[in-house]
């Protein structure tokens, strides 16, 4: 996957879909999660700020900061692809879920920091605390105890475009978050 530097693109998702997830392919809902929040991955910001720390013996750099910066754009797309596959939309409340499963999957200082300290600062709402604590995290544990360390950034997803859905989470062994009733939250808390 390195040397090929795969890389999504909005051109490579499929964006035909109907409501039912059950039914979509990988394909359909990474290009549904695309549409329904107004992404593309062709107008994400490059990646800044990669340094390369690696000398030689003469303390000079050994190469150039592209293979690190591709590893980290790649940390994104997957990011974006999790949404897609666990269902999880990218409001603060499920950021923050994904943060905890990715935090399990990456162990990355930012997932780290957001899972914790950013969790208990940014959902003033009560009701959005319980989902998280009580329902979110749960599930992070659980695929967490049911996926190896990294196996979610190992995965080659432009060639699952067109696996079903519910068979490319069987396959990795993940679930998808759990639904919230809507009508089960308060007036305007959010929609999922």
């Amino acid at each position: 996957m390195l040397q090929s530097a795969a890389a999504a693109a909005a051109a490579t998702a499929a964006k035909d879909h109907d409501d039912d997830d059950a039914n979509w392919t990988f394909g359909q809902a990474y290009g549904a999660y695309l549409l329904r929040h107004g992404f593309d991955p062709d107008e994400r910001d490059s990646v800044k700020y990669v340094v390369n720390n690696h000398y030689d013996n003469n303390n000079n750099s050994n190469g150039n900061n592209d293979e690190l910066a591709y590893v980290m754009l790649r940390y994104r797309q997957c990011h974006d692809f999790w949404h897609a596959l666990t269902g999880l939309p990218p409001t603060v409340l499920g950021e923050l879920g994904l943060k905890w499963l990715e935090l399990f999957q990456t162990g990355m200082p930012v997932a780290a920091f957001s899972a914790t300290i950013e969790s208990r600062q940014l959902l003033n709402d009560v009701h959005e605390q319980r989902v998280l604590w009580d329902l979110y995290v749960p599930w992070a544990v659980e695929n967490a105890r049911q996926l190896p360390f990294g196996a979610l950034m190992n995965v080659y997803y432009e060639r699952e475009w067109d696996t079903p859905l519910v068979d490319f989470r069987k396959r990795l062994g993940i679930t998808r978050a759990p639904k919230i009733n809507i009508l089960e939250q308060p007036a305007g808390a959010w929609v999922i």
